[in-house]
């Protein structure tokens, strides 16, 4: 298919010449259309089918720099060569500059390489048409990824931002390009706020991709802080030498957040936001592990609030809820930052004390707690009164493991909620008897009301789980015919 071209000159000979070196030419071919005016060639140009322009500066209706602007305007992606005669050879260079394609002599248009400079010029703009498209499309599809890109060249300087770079760094292109990437991308280490090497100058010194680790964070040009996770890999030119670096990063703020508050909620209470079971018991093989290494003790400190069942069971779960915050507050103030309360379920909560040397630390801290409990609980401007009785295990004498020391310290509660509640007491290798008793008594109990038997139980001094024998008060129930 031949390429149009558009001749533009009042002269009617460089017009012919032209014409008869290019329309039999090998490099064509070429189809010339004549135009003496720029209004007539601007009014050609608007069927957008001309490959190039030639055009003599000095027309009947323009001259000079003006009529390569009109025609630039007209038409800015068609290439367009001047035409001069020998004395205005500065004024074609100066097109050049200004952005023509190349210039023409005048008495040198039948030369042979004039139909070879034409095609290329005209491969050239299509090249660069092409590059501009891909260009375009390269552009939206970045600006359409979540994930921020930053390009630097070889010697680490910003020349890319995409719009999601400009939205995580608070960089906008405008601002960055030009600036050394160490200023526009700040990322430090979340654990020890130190800089993180400069990933760009590492990635193009080892010539490799690489990434960053999973604790950065980047610093927003408004000092902001985001938790990213990114990679960065160089960049080669054609002949695959260094040419710069391309940094892809995306921010997980949102998910660390999210993540971190799944686990504080697989292991902290939902009501107290106390450690639950799952952590303490985590705590306590620490603490234990520690406590043999440095030949110390632990004590641990089982708590049953008295009577919270009535206040719950009258007054509403929502009250009791609240007394339990409450409670779950206090504890917390009567124990040092390194030990843990922890609540595990119901009204009981569980104390871990750390690098306790004696029995006599365990005792302070039970004192200190009922002492704190005497206090009303002022809840909905009503006051409410509520007191704990409290059992003691002591690690290595009362058990190797947190199972074994939660289950004798709790023993140890029961044993003083039958010295009289509100008290404490140490967990000691005998309760473990009174322990047997009651689950036989109460397991016995529990068959024979199910079988509807006639039970008839007294024993006093007994105190069980359950509530069904209390003190010196006895059971009886008749099985109906």
């Amino acid at each position: 298919m031949a390429n149009n071209i558009l001749v533009i000159t009042d002269n009617t000979e460089d017009a012919q010449s032209l014409q008869d070196a290019l329309c039999k030419a090998s490099d064509g071919p070429f189809k010339l259309e004549w135009k003496r005016t720029l209004a007539e060639s601007i009014e050609r140009i608007a069927q957008n089918d001309v490959a190039a322009i030639l055009v003599d500066l000095t027309l009947p209706d323009s001259d000079g720099i003006e009529t390569f602007d009109r025609l630039f305007a007209a038409s800015p992606e068609t290439p367009i060569m001047t035409l001069c005669a020998d004395d205005n050879e500065a004024l074609a260079v100066e097109m050049v500059e200004y952005g023509s394609q190349g210039y023409l002599l005048r008495g040198h248009f039948k030369n042979h390489l004039v139909p070879q400079g034409l095609r290329n010029m005209i491969q050239r703009k299509a090249v660069e048409e092409t590059l501009l498209q891909e260009k375009a499309r390269a552009e939206i599809v970045l600006n359409s990824i979540s994930d921020a890109v930053i390009c630097t060249d070889v010697s680490g300087i910003v020349d890319y931002l995409n719009i999601a770079a400009e939205n995580i760094t608070g960089w906008s292109a405008a601002q960055a390009i030009g600036q050394p990437i160490a200023g526009i991308f700040k990322v430090i280490d979340s654990n020890t706020r130190l800089p993180i090497h400069n990933t760009v100058k590492l990635v193009m010194q080892k010539d490799e991709p690489m990434g960053l680790p999973n604790n950065t964070l980047l610093i927003r040009q408004d000092g902001s802080e985001a938790s990213i996770e990114d990679s960065a890999s160089p960049i080669h030119d054609l002949s695959g030498n260094l040419a710069g670096a391309v940094i892809v990063f995306h921010d997980v703020s949102e998910t660390k957040a999210m993540s971190m508050k799944m686990t504080h909620l697989a292991h902290h209470d939902f009501l107290t936001n106390l450690p639950n079971r799952v952590l303490l018991n985590d705590r306590i093989a620490q603490a234990i592990a520690n406590a043999k290494r440095n030949g110390t003790k632990l004590a641990l400190l089982f708590l049953d609030l008295d009577n919270f069942k009535n206040i719950n069971d009258s007054l509403g779960h929502a009250t009791g809820d609240m007394l339990l915050k409450s409670v779950a507050n206090r504890l917390v103030g009567c124990v040092r930052d390194c030990d843990t309360v922890s609540r595990q379920g119901g009204d009981e909560f569980v104390i871990l004390l750390t690098e306790s040397k004696d029995e006599n630390n365990a005792s302070l801290t039970a004192e200190k707690i009922i002492t704190a409990m005497t206090l009303p609980h002022l809840l909905s401007r009503r006051e409410f009164h509520i007191t704990p009785s409290i059992g003691i295990s002591i690690y290595p004498s009362d058990g190797l493991n947190a199972g074994n020391l939660i289950k004798n310290a709790d023993t140890a509660m029961y044993h003083a909620k039958d010295k009289g509640r509100n008290n404490y007491q140490f967990f000691r290798r005998q309760m473990n008897t009174r322990a047997v008793e009651r689950q036989f008594i109460e397991s016995s109990l529990r068959q024979a009301l199910e079988r509807n038997e006639f039970v008839l139980y007294y024993q006093p001094k007994l105190s069980l789980r359950s509530g069904v024998i209390t003190g010196a008060e006895a059971l009886l129930r008749w099985k109906h015919p």
